[in-house]
């Protein structure tokens, strides 16, 4: 420990130069301080639709230089959002007012312009205009997207309709809207207008999918809980029959029985497509309700089901299924043979899904996907067999004309003079340094 000197005139000077070590050392950081910058404002982030750092439309399966079967289009979440920030916007209600329950103007929800995002999508359709419905289970609404203008149309609950838990969609040739309802056991029927003009509702228990055979004039609804797939008149909608056994609780795995179905779709031949769900297989039966074949088997792997959901046909009879666990778009052909597939994966990325459910394919070859857990509607483009052979033989005759220009170009090369190889190698350094008539090098 120092000490300082007994000495007052010592002591005094001690601590004069005590005070000016002190200010001597505090004197750069006085310096520092008044030079110090001012701290930046932090940065907000970017506010608007989601961006990629790369151009999703470039995206295609399988992936080149094979020849593209399926091609990334766009993806929608819900209404439109203005994302301009609101000049002179009138402050919030004070904590006083919030107390009393009281909201300012600007914070007041107009329902008939909010703009609602999808949280649970499920079950689509697309009327004879390309307007594009999707069933959201959470929202309680349907979804209705122009996909040109990217407006957004909502049937909503408590206000056009009364919904409980909507599932399935499927709309006739009169651009009438069905949609089915498991909590209220029925499937409501909406007009042009979106307004509701009657139901079905007898035999009904748990109604998910549904499909419309508009030539046989049939309404197919799968009754989950029942383990059946129910058929009705698409005029007079009086039950016709019935498709599987009922009543054995998911257990049954006969051909042509079910385990919880979830997805129904149709193809040109009338011929019906059920997803059996919990049985991993889809089931294939014709017009009347007779059992055809089956295909698929419970595995994580392409070409296998861990929960098939969503089905639909393409113009080309390729059978396309969803499946919810495993995220994975599958195009299979009749007989069950796995053509392509998308995801791999869980993501959020475009090509990626998160709780994939619902699929469907419109008559402009777009194919529209739904997942629950970003909330989000997929649009691809479907290349037809026709479009894929056209492609192939548009190759095919472009690398025949450049093996018939090498062709030309090697049979008009003149006799006796150097060909392009010969002249090469005449101009290499080794060839230079040959020797010349047989003599040796010197």
């Amino acid at each position: 420990m120092f000490r300082l000197p007994l000495n007052p005139i010592c002591r005094r000077n001690s601590l004069a130069l005590l005070l000016l070590l002190t200010l001597g050392l505090m004197a750069p950081l006085s310096a520092g301080a008044g030079t110090k910058k001012k701290a930046e404002p932090a940065t907000t982030a970017e506010v608007g639709p989601r961006k990629f750092g790369f151009d999703p439309t470039k995206l295609a399966w399988p992936s080149p230089p094979n020849i593209a079967r399926i091609q990334w289009l766009d993806y929608f979440a819900g209404a439109k959002i203005d994302y301009t920030p609101t000049a002179n916007a009138k402050p919030k209600a004070s904590w006083m007012d919030r107390l009393a329950g009281g909201q300012s103007e600007p914070e007041k929800v107009n329902t008939k312009t909010f703009p609602f995002q999808m949280i649970g999508p499920y079950g689509i359709a697309i009327d004879s205009e390309g307007l594009v419905y999707v069933a959201d289970q959470r929202v309680g609404a349907v979804f209705i997207f122009n996909t040109k203008t990217r407006d957004c149309h909502m049937i909503r609950n408590s206000v056009e309709a009364n919904f409980g838990w909507v599932n399935g969609l499927a709309i006739d040739d009169d651009d009438r809207l069905f949609v089915s309802d498991g909590k209220m056991h029925r499937v409501l029927i909406f007009n042009r207008k979106h307004e509701v003009e009657n139901q079905i509702s007898e035999g009904l228990v748990d109604p998910v999918g549904l499909a419309i055979d508009t030539t046989n004039r049939f309404v197919y609804v799968v009754d989950t809980q029942q383990d059946q797939v129910i058929v009705y008149d698409a005029d007079s909608l009086k039950l016709l029959r019935r498709i599987g056994t009922g009543g054995k609780n998911h257990f049954l795995t006969t051909p042509g029985d079910f385990g919880a179905p979830q997805g129904v779709a149709l193809d040109g031949e009338g011929n019906v497509y059920v997803t059996d769900t919990l049985n991993n297989r889809v089931e294939i039966f014709d017009a009347d309700g007779a059992y055809i074949s089956e295909f698929g088997k419970h595995g994580d792997g392409p070409g296998y089901f861990a929960r098939p959901k969503g089905i639909a046909v393409d113009g080309d009879g390729h059978i396309w299924v969803t499946d919810q666990m495993e995220d994975r778009l599958q195009v299979f052909n009749r007989e069950g043979q796995l053509l392509t597939y998308i995801g791999n994966g869980h993501g959020e990325l475009p090509g990626q899904f998160k709780s994939l459910m619902g699929v469907a394919i419109d008559k402009q070859n777009r194919v529209f996907t739904t997942e629950q857990e970003p909330g989000r509607l997929q649009v691809f483009r479907y290349v037809t067999d026709t479009e894929a052979a056209a492609e192939k033989a548009k190759r095919e005759e472009g690398l025949q004309k450049a093996a018939d220009r090498r062709r030309i170009t090697a049979a008009a090369a003149p006799t006796g003079k150097p060909t392009e190889a010969t002249a090469d190698k005449a101009a290499s350094p080794a060839a230079s340094a040959a020797p010349k008539d047989g003599a040796a090098p010197k």
